[in-house]
């Protein structure tokens, strides 16, 4: 089993970027512990983070021919833009959970809608790090049953 790790723009200052917000966790720890659990859960994964949606296409396009099982997303700010991403993100068909680490819905009006959650599994939203893992677990369940 391959599972995709992507983290959208500005994820990459995690850990330094409003910690009331966002946490204290950086993402290179975030990476570490998702690695973590893929292992421990017997698949594979590989992590990409950019703060550009063309790269972030690209590299979704590029690993189609590695075999996608499942992704793990935080689109960042594309998460309420990003037609590019939505369409190369159904193009691929894998299933999708989409992740935020802060509710979404409790902040500013113009963040609570996702041009992501109409075509993924699900959302965890508000949960900092933690919800990382916790959406891997259940992609991991969700292919193993399928």
């Amino acid at each position: 089993m391959r599972v995709l790790l992507i983290n959208g723009p500005n994820l990459n200052r995690l850990g330094h970027r409003d910690p009331a917000v966002y946490g204290t966790t950086t993402l290179a720890e975030i990476e570490v512990a998702f690695s973590a659990r893929v292992k421990e859960r017997g698949a594979e994964c590989v992590c990409f983070q950019s703060n550009h949606e063309g790269a972030i296409v690209d590299f979704l396009q590029s690993q189609i021919p590695n075999g996608i099982d499942g992704i793990v997303i935080n689109p960042g700010a594309l998460t309420h833009y990003g037609l590019s991403l939505r369409d190369a993100l159904q193009d691929v068909g894998a299933p999708t959970i989409e992740v935020h680490l802060s509710n979404i819905h409790a902040r500013e009006e113009f963040r609570r809608h996702s041009v992501i959650a109409p075509i993924a599994r699900g959302q965890m939203t508000g949960f900092g790090w933690r919800a990382y893992l916790w959406a891997l677990d259940y992609l991991i369940d969700e292919i193993d049953k399928d």
